[in-house]
């Protein structure tokens, strides 16, 4: 039996079915840029995701007797508990007694207060690569600090769970908002540290003038073992209503219907892998409930009647592709009776007017992604100039 297992290894190395390398993100990296905090004052942008193992990266840089001096938060903050949206307020590290500042709500990036004890910053968050997703928005406002403040930054980069392809409208810089600051598509195939450094090449942040953009002393600690063609998987949920890497590849597509009147399962067990409404008439339903990250869900113990996309890792890459999938937004659209209601004026601003026009004219899909040109095949060539990674094509 012994021999029969060498023999079975034996001729899958030799044709070359070996197992993909381990993808390690920055943070493992320490002795990259434990030298650059040493002696220094340091804050660091995190939450539940910066984790190098199974040990946060907190601990780990007080264990490396790093003195880290502050913590900074965003969207559903340092434990990832919060409701989406949530006012995230200012409190103390139970574990370290280390100030924690939010950087959601009222106030989105530090002030000259907040790092007058602060001589260099660090940014640990996992993405997950999709423009609507608060994180890059954090990480801009958090880099334009950085800059107005004279501090060095440095970004622990992590793969993008959704950077194997680009896709989608690209925002029109007069509908930016926290949701959407750059003209970049929904799905834009970057991890942060590229999109960092597009922010700073690109001369995107909101500084005054634009050039001091590269101002910024800005180190990215890049991942091992990551390309573009690469499938991870989060090791931790990067928020409440991302339980898992199905709703992560299923976010782009069904995130943007929450610019419609339907519900997203936010409240359900699967959210964004099912979708619907109270007044609609389909077999399938699910009824939204008060659940951790989502106390107050949208139609909260109402039966909701709609669609669902379940299934493995492997079936959802398989309806993904590497295209946003608007053919369930033009479904729903077509099945809702009061078609008047349908839209919010968040989708206005997510995928501009012509998009929502030209469903409502029951336009082909093919139709709706032409209008996303030429500005998205402009966005492509762009990003080309940023990869720290081989990328997909």
């Amino acid at each position: 039996m012994r021999m029969l297992l060498l023999i079975f290894l034996l001729l899958f190395s030799h044709v070359g079915f070996a197992a993909p390398p381990v993808i390690h993100p920055g943070a493992e990296q320490i002795n990259a840029y434990l030298p650059m905090l040493q002696g220094k004052r340091v804050g660091v942008f995190a939450n539940q995701t910066s984790l190098i193992g199974k040990k946060h990266l907190i601990d780990v840089l007080l264990a490396h007797g790093i003195n880290v001096t502050k913590i900074f938060v965003p969207e559903h903050g340092f434990r990832g508990d919060a409701d989406a949206g949530n006012h995230i307020k200012n409190s103390v590290d139970a574990k370290t007694g280390i100030p924690i500042i939010s950087l959601y709500g009222s106030k989105l990036k530090p002030t000259a207060t907040d790092l007058a004890d602060v001589d260099i910053l660090v940014f640990d968050i996992q993405d997950v690569g999709v423009r609507f997703y608060t994180y890059i928005s954090s990480l801009q406002k958090y880099m334009e600090a950085a800059i107005e403040n004279d501090k060095p930054l440095i970004v622990l980069d992590r793969p993008n769970p959704n950077g194997f392809y680009v896709d989608g409208p690209v925002l029109d810089p007069k509908n930016k908002s926290f949701t959407g600051m750059q003209p970049i598509p929904i799905v834009y195939g970057m991890t942060e540290g590229e999109y960092a450094t597009m922010l700073v090449g690109q001369e995107w942040l909101d500084i005054t003038p634009k050039s001091r953009a590269h101002d910024l002393q800005l180190t990215v600690i890049p991942c091992k073992n990551y390309t573009h063609k690469s499938l991870y998987a989060p090791p931790v949920p990067p928020s409440p209503n991302l339980p898992n890497i199905q709703s992560i590849y299923l976010y782009p597509t069904i995130g943007l219907m929450e610019a419609t009147i339907l519900s997203v399962g936010r409240g359900t067990k699967t959210p964004f892998q099912v979708f619907g409404h109270p007044t609609l008439k389909t077999q399938f339903t699910f009824t939204p409930e008060p659940r951790p990250g989502a106390m107050a869900p949208e139609y909260k113990n109402q039966a909701c009647h709609g669609w669902h996309i379940f299934g493995s890792k492997k079936d959802i890459l398989k309806i993904v592709g590497n295209k946003l999938q608007i053919k369930y937004l033009i479904m729903a659209y077509q099945a809702f009776p009061n078609k008047n209601n349908f839209f919010g004026h968040s989708m206005v601003h997510a995928t501009g007017n012509s998009m929502v026009s030209l469903i409502a004219q029951n336009a082909s899909e093919e139709a709706i992604r032409q209008s996303w040109e030429p500005k998205l095949s402009e966005f492509k060539q762009i990003r080309k100039q940023y990869l720290l990674y081989r990328d997909f094509e």
